[in-house]
């Protein structure tokens, strides 16, 4: 993808990148996408963005699951379970698992 020309082409630009088996929190997204507070604009973007991108990588700041993923939590637990994550109680090792780009995207 060429360099993003708004916020939503930023976020679907970032969470293609992610890694299988690393995951980013979606304020992480929002900051690097040059919208610190935005983290529940990322989160619908997530919801109603392109199915195709790999929103199973994206979870909360404290690694929980997200109830609006497609089946619920259930679904975002076997998603990640099908990349090796391993998840206790709804909650994926963000600590452990947390992804960030080598880069920074360019200004918007």
């Amino acid at each position: 993808m060429e360099n993003p020309v708004n916020f939503r082409d930023a976020v679907y630009m970032l969470v293609g990148s992610i890694p299988e088996g690393r995951l980013m929190t979606y304020g992480q997204i929002a900051a690097l996408a040059g919208s610190p507070r935005s983290a529940r604009i990322v989160g619908g973007i997530a919801h109603y963005g392109d199915p195709v991108l790999p929103w199973q990588r994206v979870v909360n700041r404290h690694g929980y699951l997200a109830s609006g993923y497609p089946g619920g939590r259930t679904a975002h637990q076997v998603a990640l379970e099908k990349e090796g994550v391993v998840i206790r109680r709804q909650r994926a090792p963000i600590e452990k698992l947390i992804w960030w780009p080598e880069q920074i995207l360019p200004d918007l």
